[in-house]
């Protein structure tokens, strides 16, 4: 059965912290199935939104998410990227949200600013992360209690993963392809995406 990847996005989200991650779920189930064949796509990935209408990203990018935080299929991993968050960190409902699918996905990952939320749920508390380099002492201000880590990719810690800015949302998806579905996949994944990824 194909684990449900869910992507939230909002208004002025960056548009390849959603997208990049996007292409590598949805090209890692597209090489799965070349090697495959007739066999289950190991991911199946979705944008959800906090209510059902257009999401405005970056630079007037229109976006129709599949689902909403009211109605979507169980997530194995939500994804939560960065962009201009600061409206996203006040609203309690969305930030509860991501507490409650968190105590319920098997990884609960962010790209860039996306830290932020993670954050705010609460579930970077006594542990290290990482974000965009420009936004790490802001995160150590704004919550003292995350270990920001500056110059990584990516950074694991158990259930929760964090990366770096925009294109490390590569990076870390590639990985996490790797820790679910194998290291061959994410692998083959890269080669097909033309990405110069290497396992970190």
């Amino acid at each position: 059965m194909a684990l449900t990847v869910g992507i939230y996005v909002y208004d002025e989200v960056e548009v390849l912290d959603f997208a990049g991650p996007y292409e590598v779920f949805s090209t890692a189930s597209r090489v799965a199935g070349r090697l495959s064949p007739g066999a289950a796509p190991p991911f199946a990935v979705g944008l959800v939104s906090e209510e059902r209408r257009t999401v405005v990203a970056r630079a007037n990018f229109r976006v129709e998410p599949h689902f909403t935080i009211d109605e979507h299929p169980p997530l194995d991993v939500l994804l939560v990227p960065g962009g201009v968050h600061d409206r996203e960190l006040s609203k309690k409902r969305v930030v509860d949200w991501i507490a409650r699918q968190h105590a319920r996905t098997r990884l609960t990952a962010s790209v860039c600013t996306g830290a932020f939320l993670l954050a705010q749920a609460g579930l970077l508390e006594g542990l290290e992360a990482t974000t965009h380099w420009e936004d790490s002492a802001d995160l150590r201000a704004q919550f003292p209690g995350v270990r920001v880590r500056e110059g990584a990719r990516f950074v694991e810690e158990g259930r929760v993963a964090t990366s770096a800015g925009i294109s490390a949302g590569l990076d870390l998806s590639l990985r996490i392809v790797a820790r679910l579905a194998g290291e061959e996949l994410a692998r083959r994944t890269a080669r097909q995406m033309d990405y110069d990824w290497r396992l970190a």
